[in-house]
């Protein structure tokens, strides 16, 4: 299966207010392997990001003035994502936004879903552990991923932490599978275990005659003994 981990930044909180999008962040999973192919772009909105967004992405007006707008990366953007299962977490929100921005297109371009399948990983957190926090750093901690580096939310380093958190929450044992793509020192394809050649070899005790003879004796003046 193809999956794209994908995770966007915004203007604002609602499509349907004007917001838009100004970040992407995608990386592609397949058969639950990251292959290192991502996508990422900064867009220009052309309207203002509110300051309440600014201080959850650090994403400034000002970074913006250069970038593209959307309609420049959305073919780039729909050929990356085409034909993929999208790994979102609240995909409701992120989807919203890019249906909005499809829209804006006027071409014909059609929804997301046109396009994809989409997985929500918080209605899979809330099904798997109810009655928590499952937001993304909840979800780092419970399943011991680091995110020491996540000062702002972006997009593409949110992207890659949600492909961590999916994989364990899903099976676990990330660091296995990513091992199928390291090659060993000999060259050859590693496992992600080793092993042991030179077993140490354990020391077998056995009881003494009147050692076994104290146990019997012992179990005689138990009631209903299970060893009996």
């Amino acid at each position: 299966m193809r999956q794209i981990i994908l995770d966007t930044e915004t203007t604002g909180l609602d499509p349907a207010q004007g917001h838009r999008i100004i970040e992407i962040g995608a990386l592609e999973v397949i058969g639950r392997k990251p292959t290192g192919r991502t996508f990422h772009a900064y867009i220009n909105p052309q309207r203002v990001v509110e300051q309440e967004a600014i201080e959850v992405h650090g994403i400034t007006n000002e970074f913006l003035e250069d970038k593209p707008v959307f309609s420049q990366i959305a073919a780039e953007f729909l050929d990356f994502i085409n034909g993929a299962e999208l790994v979102i977490h609240n995909a409701a929100f992120d989807v919203g936004f890019m249906d909005h921005e499809f829209a804006l297109l006027r071409d014909g371009t059609g929804k997301t879903t046109d396009y994809c399948t989409v997985l929500d990983t918080l209605m899979l957190a809330r099904e798997m552990r109810p009655g928590q926090k499952n937001n993304l750093d909840a979800l780092c901690r419970a399943y011991g991923i680091d995110n020491s580096n996540r000062t702002f939310h972006g997009a593409l380093l949110d992207a890659e932490l949600l492909a961590d958190v999916y994989l364990m929450m899903t099976g676990g044992q990330t660091k296995l599978e990513l091992a199928a793509n390291l090659k060993g020192s000999q060259g050859e394809q590693s496992t992600g275990w080793t092993r042991v050649e030179q077993k140490v070899a354990l020391k077998i005790v056995r009881a003494t005659q009147d050692e076994e003879q104290a146990h019997c004796d012992r179990i005689k003046i138990i009631d209903n003994a299970l060893w009996s």
